[in-house]
């Protein structure tokens, strides 16, 4: 059986959950401007496309209570972000160089 190669090298996953029911969530706390951001750092460094780097918009991710977050796979590191320098460091860290950023990792019990 052969290998099968992944069509894109990363995806980082943003919550844009929006909860209407007064419940907080990702989208409370900038998240779109998370994936904005994101989106246009990737393509800037040359990381986007195939074989490279995916940015995606994701609903509920169930993790509200850490939010915002977004999560890259393969790896599936978790991360909390709160501005625009947290997203480059990302960017830069784990998305070009595959180095976690350890200090904005979610913390591993928060959930809904």
């Amino acid at each position: 059986m052969s290998e099968t190669k992944s069509y894109y090298g990363r995806h980082i996953f943003f919550c844009l959950n929006d909860r209407k029911n007064g419940e907080d969530s990702c989208a409370h706390h900038n998240a779109q401007d998370g994936f904005d951001r994101c989106k246009a750092q990737v393509k800037a460094a040359g990381l986007a496309g195939p074989g490279k780097v995916r940015v995606n918009k994701a609903g509920c991710l169930d993790r509200c209570a850490a939010g915002p977050v977004a999560v890259v796979y393969p790896e599936a590191v978790w991360y909390t972000y709160v501005d625009a320098n947290d997203i480059d460091e990302i960017v830069e860290s784990h998305l070009k160089n595959g180095q976690v950023v350890e200090r904005l990792l979610t913390p591993p019990h928060l959930g809904r």
